[in-house]
């Protein structure tokens, strides 16, 4: 099976904090509802209960998982629900229970405790598991009942459920790794954008893949402006005051009152940190994001998109379009190769592959040849090997937010960097993403999403 997976579907619209904690549960419990549905059994349910194993039950509390769960089964999607209506949507059915609409429009009585925490069960599927049961009026048997995996950036998978073969065949220009993808590009003259865009055509059409993309950066833009001008302080008990919209004030006074004299300093970096910050402090919030390719890692696409409209001679629509394609096909690597999730791979497959996707992007609209595009992705993730997902109270927060702002740095400087080179090197992206690979089998649990090392025990919770 080809390792190309739609721009479309790597960049997702849908909620914070998490597309694997919060996204991914949501679809589940939304895929559950609707089979019970077309199976004609929704009118005999009368109660339905959901377990979360492994990384869903060890930070899902905080992750706003079972709230996802209980939203989910009231058939809300992440692409355009109000998230207003997710946030509480668990705690609010109170120690008696509440109403839930079950695929908007069966109500059953549903508690609190009819969603359990199993964080030492780990299923063998994936780290980030759930099984979702129907119950009829003789508790005896489950009426019906589904395990799903959420396996990062919203994905989700159904237990026994075969692999797409289909849709691959769909793609007139297949690859499976980076050395591949390279070849097609010196065969056919063309750019990874462009083998990216023929793969897209051929499902969406020129008009579908053009406007989705466009829906995306739109998404994208509104979340930046709207974390740039959002005051407060994010849920969850920690405290975090949002920054952005400070960091924000102060850049506009510099760029107004020192443009007038010779002294002006170059603040491209700061207004970097600055959209970075923005996009993971509304996901924080619970906001609206786009996954890229996670909601952990969803500021970097983002920030150095901006980043190239702002400060780049020549930045235009179209070449946003063609930084998003190269950006999802460097991530399709990632992703059928080793992992976008961090309950799998650690924090490594999250934040570095979007800054590999971040960079290499960046490179090809900067004018990168395939090779040049190619090493930029590799130095990019080859300096996130062995990066740990050790969020503080399982929030995604501490460190998440500013780690997007680094690795947004990271990213220009990548392509900067591999655009002075004629794209030979030592390390492939093919090697690299092996060995990402091999790290996260390789890196503790408690490394990985768990909230059970690292900062996450280290820093004091006040």
């Amino acid at each position: 099976m080809t390792a190309f997976v739609s721009a479309l579907d790597l960049f997702s619209i849908g909620i914070g904090p998490s597309s694997s904690h919060t996204v991914g549960p949501m679809r589940a419990a939304r895929a559950f509802a609707e089979q019970l549905a077309r199976d004609g059994l929704l009118e005999r349910v009368a109660r339905i209960t959901c377990s979360l194993y492994g990384s869903l039950g060890a930070t899902g509390l905080g992750h706003g998982t079972p709230d996802a769960v209980v939203a989910g089964l009231a058939g809300l999607k992440p692409d355009d629900c109000d998230p207003d209506q997710v946030r509480g949507a668990w705690s609010r059915l109170g120690p008696e229970g509440g109403t839930v609409c079950v695929a908007a429009r069966h109500p059953i009585t549903m508690t609190r405790a009819d969603l359990t925490l199993e964080p030492r069960t780990r299923l063998p599927g994936h780290p980030n598991a759930m099984t979702l049961q129907a119950w009829g009026d003789d508790d005896a048997l489950p009426l019906a009942e589904e395990t799903y995996y959420s396996v990062g950036g919203g994905f989700i998978r159904r237990e026994g459920d075969a692999t797409r073969e289909a849709e691959a065949l769909r793609h007139p220009l297949p690859y499976d790794t980076a050395d591949e993808l390279l070849a097609l590009c010196e065969e056919h003259g063309v750019s990874l954008c462009d083998i990216a865009r023929s793969n897209e055509v051929a499902v969406h059409g020129e008009d579908g893949i053009d406007a989705g993309l466009d829906a995306i950066w739109a998404a994208m833009a509104e979340c930046v402006e709207h974390g740039l001008a959002t005051e407060g302080t994010l849920p969850g008990g920690l405290g975090v005051k949002r920054r952005a919209p400070e960091v924000r004030r102060r850049l506009e006074e510099y760029d107004r009152d020192a443009a007038p004299t010779a002294e002006l300093r170059d603040t491209s970096t700061e207004w970097l940190h600055a959209f970075a910050l923005a996009v993971n402090e509304e996901n924080a919030a619970g906001g609206r994001v786009v996954t890229a390719p996670t909601n952990g890692a969803a500021g970097i696409i983002p920030a150095v998109g901006h980043y190239y409209l702002r400060f780049v001679p020549g930045a235009d629509a179209a070449g946003i379009r063609r930084y998003l394609l190269t950006a999802a096909a460097i991530a399709s690597l990632v992703k059928k190769n080793a992992s976008i999730s961090g309950a799998e791979g650690g924090c490594q497959a999250e934040v570095g592959s979007a800054c590999a996707m971040a960079a290499g992007a960046l490179c090809a609209v900067l004018g990168g040849t395939p090779r040049q595009v190619e090493n930029a992705a590799e130095i990019a993730m080859e300096h996130h090997l062995g990066l740990t997902c050790d969020p503080v109270a399982g929030l995604v927060q501490v460190p998440c937010i500013e780690r997007n702002a680094i690795a947004s740095s990271t990213a220009v400087s990548a392509a900067r960097l591999a655009q002075h080179g004629d794209g030979t090197h030592l390390v492939s992206l093919d090697t690299v993403i092996e060995t990402m690979r091999q790290t996260g089998l390789d890196m503790m649990t408690k490394y990985k999403e768990t909230s059970e090392g690292g900062l996450a025990v280290n820093v004091i919770e006040c």
